[in-house]
């Protein structure tokens, strides 16, 4: 197996700065980025297109697998607490019913996306375009599946979105169809083009501070 390499935010931290402070302030630094990114809608209903995936994307090469799951797991805990993180929060209440809205299994699948693109920046991949462009593909496939049968079969539905659909208010799921073509299609172009930035970001801002390191 390959050694696990530095990530790139540790590697840039100073070493005369204890370990447990660095942890404690990128967590908190990942979360403030992972809040202003879910502010940023271009879309709406009834899942919303923000620059969170991009800011996870960057955190999890960034940071490492173990770092970026605190960060996220932070951010989710923050939320889960009625800090106002979340995309919709305002004007919804943010708290652990959130979840339960049509955007809890995308909120949840940015575990896994943290842990597989950190994996990825472990085993070194963050030097390289077009490996951690496969490895942000892959965690966002995963995303996109825990988000779309969130929504196609266990959110409950609200009085609006179950009038749009012909359903009983409080039954759950959206339908696979519905669920797909608002909670995925739209999202492919969009993601495809922020995973490709955040590809290419990681990579070159390595080759900025080798001369550094060296």
């Amino acid at each position: 197996m390959q050694p696990t390499a530095l990530a790139l935010a540790p590697a840039l931290w100073p070493e005369r700065v204890s370990r447990a402070l660095q942890v404690v302030l990128l967590v908190l630094a990942g979360t403030a980025l992972l809040t202003v990114s879910a502010k940023v809608k271009v879309w709406q209903e009834p899942v919303p297109i923000t620059l969170q995936t991009l800011a996870v994307m960057l955190i999890s090469a960034a940071y490492g697998s173990r770092l970026a799951v605190a960060t996220v797991l932070a951010y989710l805990l923050e939320g889960a607490l009625g800090l106002p993180v979340f995309t919709n929060t305002p004007p919804m209440i943010a708290g652990p019913a959130y979840f339960l809205g049509t955007t809890g299994g995308f909120l949840v699948g940015f575990i896994p996306l943290a842990f597989i693109v950190g994996y990825a920046a472990d085993r070194g991949w963050d030097r390289s375009a077009v490996k951690l462009f496969g490895a942000m593909v892959a965690a966002d496939i995963v995303v996109f599946a825990i988000g779309l049968a969130w929504l196609a079969w266990g959110t409950p539905l609200s009085p609006g979105l179950a009038k749009l659909l012909g359903a009983a208010a409080g039954t759950h799921g959206t339908g696979i169809a519905f669920a797909w073509a608002k909670g995925v299609a739209p999202f492919v172009v969009a993601d495809l083009l922020k995973i490709a930035l955040a590809a290419a970001l990681v990579p070159a801002s390595w080759a900025l501070i080798a001369p550094r390191r060296n």
